[in-house]
């Protein structure tokens, strides 16, 4: 995915209204009107919320009669998932190997104390 649309994936999924409403249309496809109506904002609020997702590809809004139905957009979120899932397996290895790491320390010290009482007997 070229860094562009990552960028404008991430622009958009960073304010807590989009993503609500990105939540609501992963249930199917619903009207402006109804996905604004849990938000305490006016409706050309939420259209300007609409357009970033828009232009970031994350949903498409139809035309139907004098109903604008929006849907989501599934193939920028799988992207950005696949970009994030390379860093999420780097992590978890990471954290593998340091979980490796500590538990071999803590032999080691279990071992250690255990040759100190040894020699103090």
């Amino acid at each position: 995915m070229p860094a562009d649309l990552l960028s404008s994936t991430f622009a958009a999924l960073a304010d807590p209204t989009r993503r609500a409403i990105l939540a609501r249309l992963a249930s199917g496809e619903t009207s402006v009107t109804e996905l604004a109506a849990p938000f305490k904002m006016s409706l050309p609020a939420v259209s300007k919320h609409l357009k970033v997702l828009e232009r970031a590809g994350l949903i498409e809004r139809g035309r139907n009669a004098q109903l604008r139905p929006c849907r989501i957009m599934p193939v920028p979120l799988k992207e950005a998932t696949d970009w994030l899932e390379q860093y999420r397996q780097h992590w978890e290895q990471s954290f593998d190997r340091l979980d490796v790491y500590l538990k071999q320390l803590r032999a080691e010290g279990n071992q250690e104390k255990k040759h100190a009482r040894r020699k103090r007997k």
